[in-house]
């Protein structure tokens, strides 16, 4: 059955060759956006998928939804306006440098959008799943208009609602808002939630005592007894050796079981970016397809490190690529 993505589609500008932006003289420009990344994994994997949002009425606005169409996502309720698109600039990190990323995204089509200006319920006919996330609010009150129109849509059709947290710092501080109590009352309809401790920590006030497996295990429950129409949470620990070599874990806790796995090496590199958007992709995948906890987490494991291989935003992962992930052959396929 289909699943339907929401948010803001964005074109990433980057030097080529890991140059900073004062040294380029040109830049390289894909398509990108945390909900549209897991709608091109999703697509890639086979599944039904449907994207909603606002792209230019420009011809930048028509190359975001070539990009879409072009993984095999339906694009036939995203909306054209006047308006510009937004953009971001990534200054793609090496060795103890890490990436930076430059944001240029206020006043876009989309982030000035009226609700009734998406056919949410359309979009959302018949779906087994919505997928949306925190960085649609933190682009302001007419952002938060359209996230909560698009998940009163989600409620009316009785379509689950996964919700990536997604916290984006630098966009919430650029106006007088209150986050927590904002992201509290999305993530109160949400059947799934993409987060860790520390957003867990956002969202209700506190802090969570331990380490490791415990204190996300103390955070769950935290989240589980806040939020009643919780079932899953899932997410990553990462740690940094260098910009190119990173170790990862994946965990799904559910009310009564959890799953973790083993931390695994990720080295060489290409593109951290939407590394978070396959994890979530992965375990979406799993969920699906009536995976328990442990084939959640480690779909979304496996799609993550894969994506970490990639340039650019998306994860255009078959299933066969996924499937042979771990299999401990490196050499070329022929």
């Amino acid at each position: 059955m289909t699943v339907t993505c929401f948010g803001e589609v964005l074109l990433r500008l980057s030097p080529s060759a890991r140059r900073l932006l004062v040294q380029a003289d040109g830049v390289d420009l894909a398509i990108g956006g945390a909900e549209a990344n897991v709608a091109s994994a999703l697509a890639s994997l086979g599944h039904p998928v449907r994207f909603a949002g606002v792209v230019s009425d420009n011809p930048l606005g028509d190359r975001a939804l070539a990009a879409l169409r072009g993984c095999g996502i339906d694009t036939g309720h995203v909306a054209r306006a006047p308006g510009r698109m937004g953009l971001y600039f990534l200054e793609a990190g090496s060795g103890p440098r890490p990436s930076a990323i430059t944001y240029d995204r206020a006043g876009s089509a989309f982030a000035e959008a009226a609700p009734e200006s998406i056919d949410f319920g359309g979009a959302l006919a018949g779906a087994r799943l919505f997928h949306c996330g925190g960085i649609t609010p933190a682009l302001g009150p007419k952002g938060v208009a359209l996230a909560r129109a698009a998940q009163a849509a989600a409620r009316s059709l009785g379509v689950p609602i996964c919700f990536d947290g997604n916290y984006r710092a630098r966009l919430w501080a650029a106006w007088d808002n209150d986050p927590a109590a904002i992201l509290r009352e999305l993530v109160d309809d949400a059947a799934i939630l993409i987060g860790n401790h520390r957003d867990i920590s956002l969202l209700l006030g506190s802090d969570f005592s331990g380490d490791g497996e415990g204190r996300r295990r103390e955070a769950a429950e935290a989240a589980f007894a806040a939020f009643p129409n919780l079932q899953l949470i899932a997410s990553t620990a990462r740690h940094l050796v260098t910009s190119n070599h990173h170790r990862i874990s994946a965990r799904v806790d559910a009310r009564t079981a959890d799953y973790q796995t083993e931390e695994i090496d990720v080295t060489g590199i290409v593109d951290r970016i939407g590394t978070g958007d396959a994890f979530a992709a992965g375990v979406l995948d799993g969920w699906l397809n009536g995976g328990d906890l442990a084939t959640m987490a480690q779909l979304g494991l496996a799609l993550a490190a894969l994506k970490h291989t990639i340039p650019g935003d998306m994860c255009p992962v078959t299933r066969a690529m996924l499937d042979g992930f771990g299999a401990g052959a490196s050499d070329v396929r022929r």
